[in-house]
């Protein structure tokens, strides 16, 4: 016999879930400001394998305008410059040898806009998330109460929680959005 509490549980955790996928597709979005997420997640071909940047080299941020990129393993270097090169961000690497170096250049007004309307597209596709979180809680309430496995009254109050989980969520992913709108339109 499902419990509406375990539901509800259910739908919470889903909704984290949508949430923390939803931070981590923002902090993939260049701002201007060199922060080493940009390219974290770079899939970089190397022996064979493809593997994010981030467990081949040490990324680091020395200033706003500027991420260095040391592989542990100097073969490494040309498919890590290979991948920066082929990624969408945009940046064109350095190499001296031993550091890569990817200058940040400042945002156009134009790029900026494009980067606005990205993150409006994202906290979009995590509102659908959200939505069919609730959905799939909802359902489910709906079924057990088919199934005579709850009363008329737990649905009621299980379906007031996940309205509330919902829009606590949704409030959060607004919160985020407009958050990194603000860096995008700060010159």
């Amino acid at each position: 016999m499902p419990d509406p509490d375990e539901i509800v549980l259910d739908v919470d955790d889903r909704m984290q879930k949508a949430i923390h996928a939803y931070q981590q597709s923002l902090a993939t979005v260049r701002t201007g400001r060199a922060h080493t997420a940009l390219v974290d997640n770079i899939q970089v071909s190397h022996y064979d394998q493809t593997m994010p940047l981030n467990q081949l080299a040490t990324i680091a941020a020395p200033d706003a305008q500027l991420l260095t990129v040391q592989a542990w393993d100097q073969g490494a270097v040309d498919a890590i410059m290979k991948a920066i090169q082929s990624s969408d961000l945009g940046i064109m690497p350095s190499n001296d040898g031993a550091l890569i170096r990817l200058p940040i250049p400042p945002l156009t007004e134009e790029r900026r806009r494009e980067l606005v309307k990205t993150v409006g597209a994202r906290t979009e596709e995590a509102k659908i998330s959200l939505r069919g979180a609730r959905r799939h809680g909802m359902d489910g309430l709906k079924q057990a109460l088919r199934d005579h496995e709850l009363s008329e009254d737990e649905e009621r109050r299980a379906e007031s929680e996940i309205e509330k989980l919902t829009s606590s969520y949704t409030e959060q992913l607004e919160g985020f959005g407009k958050q990194k709108e603000r860096e995008l339109l700060e010159v």
